[in-house]
């Protein structure tokens, strides 16, 4: 029985896949790590602190401001947060249906009334008039706002509640403005979600790494192209089953709490269940219970799942990360080869539309057949190490490792060399650093 695992993180970064392809007496891979070592200063470093002093305390004073606004929106009977509104269109929608529209001119059919809603990302305010922009998960469309126009004292209300960040309901009819931007003309508009905190720098968007990673949702905010990466990696674990299923694998789920942890090494969450009185392990690998399906009687199965493994951590080494593993009787590793070649490909056309893309400035062509070769080789082609003629000496091994990477070295990956446990290892590191 062969496998294939082709595994992505989760976080929202872009998907990546790490391809293993099986055999019943050798696991090849290829893992990316990626690690930055920074040197502060202590001037450096009380700088920041009071930096990040004073930014605690700006974000706490807009907090408060906007607390009592939400207490005086009650106080008038407008509740800011509210439970519905019905949209009658997207802002992309928007700009589709009026992009005939000429500048200066405004469509005042009783057909062109439309319903919007979407959070506010910028504000301008001139006396009687006010432009907004808001943005929906399609795009954004711009807000015109004339205070003769707006119902009571709206613009009021506008100019002194509605902040950056806030979400807004808005009702009124098309226009474009003289410099081409096409507008609605606000008649009404409800909160209809109070935000209490600030957003990131327009400019800069989230620049902290950290925050960026762990408030996605922020990072989304002030990048909407972020937004994007989740759409594609949609679009790829879509595609994936369709591919897959279309040659007759059978999806299934397996359980993800385990009496023993198995089918890789790795070291694993664990947990109790109170019920049977046990400890219980989070999955590090689907394999086994895949296995038995096809002991079972199964051919063709695969799962799409989460697996958890209490390891490192890092913006590129997620503790639990979704993988795709499948088997199939009566083939072969070259057959897993192919099924490789036909989900990448179909993926690519699906999220790109081509087979060329690009990465970090390299254009890489996925058009079939791709090479194949054997991480030996690939090795020596590297860096011209032979790992089949130094054979099972693992001292020997990492000495010759050592000399031939040399100079180049970092002290970190000296040690990781160093502290191989064998020459299965050693081979997968050194394929690393090349």
């Amino acid at each position: 029985m062969e496998a294939l695992k082709l595994w992505s993180t989760l976080s929202s970064l872009p998907i990546s896949f790490r391809h293993v392809i099986r055999r019943r007496t050798s696991l090849t891979f290829v893992r990316c790590r990626s690690s930055t070592s920074i040197t502060v200063s202590a001037g450096t470093r009380n700088r920041r602190a009071s930096s990040s002093s004073t930014s605690t305390s700006d974000r706490e004073a807009v907090r408060a401001l906007r607390i009592k606004k939400v207490e005086e929106l009650r106080s008038k009977g407008l509740e800011p947060y509210a439970y519905k509104w019905d949209r009658t269109h997207s802002a992309n929608q928007l700009q589709e249906i009026y992009r005939h529209l000429a500048n200066g001119e405004e469509s005042n059919s009783e057909n062109d009334h439309v319903s919007v809603a979407g959070r506010v990302v910028a504000r301008r305010a001139f006396g009687k008039l006010a432009f907004l922009t808001l943005r929906d998960d399609s795009g954004t469309i711009q807000l015109y706002c004339e205070k003769e126009r707006l119902l009571s004292d709206q613009f009021d209300q506008l100019k002194v509640f509605v902040d950056i960040g806030d979400i807004l309901g808005v009702s009124g009819s098309m226009k474009r403005t003289e410099k081409g931007e096409l507008s609605v003309l606000v008649n009404s508009f409800v909160i209809l979600t109070k935000s209490l905190l600030p957003l990131p720098d327009k400019y800069h968007g989230l620049t902290d790494v950290d925050k960026r990673y762990r408030q996605r949702y922020v990072d989304m905010i002030s990048k909407p192209e972020v937004a994007d990466v989740f759409r594609k990696r949609a679009k790829i674990v879509s595609e994936i089953r369709k591919t897959v299923e279309s040659l007759g694998f059978v999806e299934v789920e397996t359980p993800v709490l385990q009496g023993a942890a198995g089918g890789a090494e790795a070291r694993p969450f664990v947990t109790y269940h109170n019920s049977l009185g046990r400890d219980l392990y989070l999955r590090i690998a689907t394999e086994l219970h895949l296995k038995r399906m096809l002991i079972g009687g199964f051919e063709k199965i695969y799962e799409i799942g989460r697996i958890f493994r209490n390891e490192g951590l890092s913006t590129r080494h997620n503790p639990e990360f979704t993988t795709i593993e499948m088997y199939e009787a009566y083939s072969d590793y070259q057959s897993m080869m192919n099924i490789t070649e036909e989900i990448v490909t179909h993926c690519a056309l699906a999220v790109n539309g081509k087979l060329t893309i690009d990465y970090q400035g390299v254009e890489i062509c996925l058009e079939r057949p791709w090479r194949r070769e054997t991480m030996h080789n690939l090795v020596k082609e590297a860096t011209g190490i032979d790992f089949n003629e130094l054979g099972n000496d693992l001292k020997v091994a990492k000495e010759t490792t050592l000399r031939a990477l040399g100079d180049g070295l970092e002290n970190k990956d000296k040690f990781v060399i160093e502290s191989s446990p064998s020459v299965g290892n050693l081979l997968n590191e050194t394929r690393r650093l090349d």
